[in-house]
């Protein structure tokens, strides 16, 4: 029995996350920081308001500190994603949608966009349980924003760890 073999493609190398210029400029900017402050400070608030949007879903209770903690989910996205413009700026000479990062800016505008219609919903007077809804789809979005973003931060660690195993060997 003669078994074939598939050609190895030769895969195009993908272009580095952080050119060694990009990565100086995000290592010394204090973006940097601000975005690693910010980031886990919008779980925490949106783990909290999961919990409460949640029991007003199940119990029809809680309305008031739902609709707040969505309030203030929404700014802090708000302000994590104008502060990561700043950030992206800085780093790669753009505001938005620089290559490195172009997904993650696309799906962080379909997560404001829910966000805000949530906020919407809100002002026009739908049904509590719409607005929830609206909340809960914006958070879901969220959930995929956030594991792309993880995802990106996995593969600059891996990306930095390469560079570092290839550099210069030094003896003593």
């Amino acid at each position: 029995m003669r078994v074939m073999s598939r050609p190895q493609s030769d895969p195009k190398p993908s272009r580095p996350l952080y050119t060694p210029e990009e990565r100086a400029r995000r290592d010394a900017t204090p973006w940097t920081t601000v975005q690693g402050v910010l980031a886990p400070l919008q779980f925490l608030v949106f783990l909290v308001s999961l919990a409460l949007v949640i029991r007003f879903m199940l119990t029809g209770l809680g309305y008031e500190a739902a609709t707040i903690s969505i309030i203030l989910k929404t700014f802090v996205l708000l302000t994590i994603m104008v502060t990561g413009a700043i950030w992206e700026k800085v780093v790669f000479g753009q505001y938005l949608f620089a290559p490195a990062f172009f997904w993650e800016d696309v799906v962080s505008f379909a997560v404001i966009a829910l966000h805000l219609a949530y906020v919407w919903a809100l002002l026009a007077g739908w049904p509590h349980a719409d607005q929830m809804w609206i909340a809960l789809a914006a958070y879901a979005a969220y959930v995929v924003n956030a594991a792309q973003f993880l995802l990106k931060l996995r593969a600059a660690r891996l990306q930095s760890d390469a560079q570092a195993d290839s550099g210069p060997e030094v003896m003593a």
